[in-house]
């Protein structure tokens, strides 16, 4: 052990905490996972822990911290302090159960507590979470989706709340604010209470918080960077609210959530009151990616928080270079307020590690395990049914060590489709699949209904799928209703596996370069990760789920 932490030392210099050039590192980040909570290593590149499975975690264990602080796609995190607890959620989309809840004591660690929306309406995206008179709230956009057809077609606002962040949560109420996205909650110092959405406006809330008690009015102004920077689009969003020594303040992003490198960014502007002016920070932005070469991409949809022992940061997301398909990571970092009210970044371009929170408060192990005997029910937790109905869910049936899927559809565009989420640049995912009646059912790395590569079985051959359709590769696969099958993703090179008896395994004749399998692709903010699908009649029985991250 003593070894590796010289090694590690060795590899990050003595180099301050946010000072190492983005040009030292390399694009591999390979980690030994031999050995969980281990630090590892890899010569010229980060270097983060190796967790549960052998998933890297940021705390390296010496006080020190290396984002992402959640890897995987966890974008536009909203964040709540409660006293010593931390908790946040992030935009879930078309994932159902939606809205997981993740909680810390130091900004670095998290755990899932359980999904907060059991109800989806729609796409969810967006959210903000609020503790006012000692109740807990989110507020949530929802894009139209096809069996709420009630909704207007590109947003309405709810709400949902509980007594604890644990739940019980309740149905979404309508808030009826249509057309608006990205609320974030205020309390006035005229001690009313106010959502903020995006370009600027504004709505008052009734006390409860529960209905509007006013019309949607424009109360603010983003700052417009300069028109030759290379963004996205302007879309002023995202907006954060907080209130500091007498001044309101006011986070945004704008320059687009994806697109080019250096197009997301985070500004901020302030106000003696709620109702303004608000005067725009003199040295916005407070974050950008300047260049490609940058580790992190498009940062920015921050939130404010107080940390432990009253150090203050951001957290963000972000774009991980050479791995946009891992999805909008979830970033903190510190930031300093100057004698002029104002606050500064101060993390550097984030490929170094930096001082964890404190004082340092009783740890917690980060993540969880993302392989699944089946014996315990770990939905809106570890798995997420892809664009359905909430009357879907009967589909899903968890039980004996078993996920059983009951079939739908032709093809992985329109069947049952379960997903997790993943946050490691090297895995291999295992699973053993048998069909019950007229069903096909296989293993997928899945973007979305469009765009998807993987294996399925229907007793009678194998079905390689790339590109979001069948291919034309006939992979002489043997016949079988009950076949072991096994993707590894390195390098973004997915490889496929299959074996008859869990034993012998054969490797499918072609490989799939992946990097292409992102939302610049797509224009679909969304990632690739593990699915497992259940098309035609019958059921499809899923055992033994197995996670790795490889070196």
């Amino acid at each position: 052990m003593e070894s590796r932490r010289t090694t590690m030392k060795l590899a990050l210099g003595a180099v301050a905490a946010g000072s190492l050039a983005p040009q030292a590192l390399a694009a591999s980040g390979r980690r030994s996972a031999s050995t969980p909570e281990a630090p590892c290593r890899a010569l010229g590149s980060p270097t983060w822990r190796a967790g549960i499975e052998g998933q890297r975690i940021a705390d390296l264990g010496d006080g020190r911290y290396l984002n992402p602080i959640l890897p995987g796609d966890y974008p536009d995190p909203s964040v709540l302090k409660d006293g010593d607890d931390y908790y946040m959620t992030h935009s879930s989309f078309d994932s159902a159960p939606g809205l997981l809840i993740w909680h810390s004591r130091d900004l670095v660690n998290w755990r899932p507590l359980g999904p907060a929306l059991s109800k989806p309406l729609g796409t969810v995206f967006a959210v903000d979470i609020a503790k006012h008179d000692g109740r807990y709230f989110i507020y949530i956009p929802f894009m139209k989706a096809p069996w709420s057809p009630e909704l207007p077609s590109f947003a309405n606002t709810f709400v949902i709340h509980a007594p604890s962040m644990n739940g019980p949560w309740s149905d979404p109420i309508d808030l009826k604010v249509g057309g608006l996205i990205d609320p974030g909650h205020v309390v006035g110092e005229d001690g009313h209470r106010y959502l903020f959405f995006n370009d600027g406006k504004r709505v008052r809330l009734t006390a409860d918080g529960l209905a509007t008690a006013g019309p949607v009015e424009t109360a603010y102004e983003a700052w417009r960077y300069p028109d030759d920077w290379i963004t996205e689009a302007w879309s002023p969003e995202g907006p954060k609210l907080f209130r500091k020594d007498g001044y309101f303040y006011l986070v945004n992003a704008v320059g687009g959530t994806s697109g080019p490198a250096t197009g997301h960014m985070i500004v901020a502007a302030r106000s003696r009151s709620i109702n303004g002016p608000w005067e725009n920070c003199p040295h916005n932005p407070i974050q950008r990616t300047l260049s490609r070469n940058e580790m992190w991409w498009s940062r920015g949809h921050a939130t404010c928080v107080e940390g432990p022992g009253g150090q203050w940061y951001m957290v963000y997301h972000g774009y991980e270079n050479g791995y946009q398909t891992l999805g909008r990571q979830t970033l903190l970092e510190p930031i300093e307020w100057t004698a002029d009210g104002w606050f500064r970044a101060r993390g550097g371009d984030l490929s170094a590690p930096l001082r964890k929170p404190g004082p340092a408060k009783a740890g917690q192990p980060h993540g969880m395990p993302h392989s699944d005997n089946f014996e315990s029910d770990r939905f809106g937790t570890l798995w997420n049914l892809y664009n359905s109905a909430p009357a879907e869910r009967a589909r899903v049936a968890i039980a004996n060590g078993a996920l059983a899927l009951t079939a739908k559809g032709a093809s992985p565009s329109d069947r049952v489709v379960v997903t997790q989420q993943v946050g490691d640049r090297a895995y291999e995912v295992t699973v053993e699949i048998e069909l019950e009646g007229k069903a096909t059912g296989g293993l997928l790395l899945f973007f979305d209904d469009r765009l998807y590569l993987g294996m399925g079985i229907d007793g009678a051959r194998m079905t390689s799928y790339r590109g979001g359709k069948a291919s034309y590769w006939p992979e002489p696969a043997p016949p079988a209703r009950r076949m072991f099958l096994r993707i590894s993703n390195r390098d973004q090179i997915a490889t496929f596996h299959y074996s008859v008896d869990g034993k012998t395994w054969t490797r499918h004749g072609v490989r799939t370069e992946v990097s292409g399998y992102n939302a610049n692709t797509m224009d679909n903010l969304l990632s690739l990760r593990p699915a497992l699908f259940a098309a035609g009649e019958g059921r499809v029985l899923f055992r033994d789920f197995r996670y790795r991250a490889l070196d």
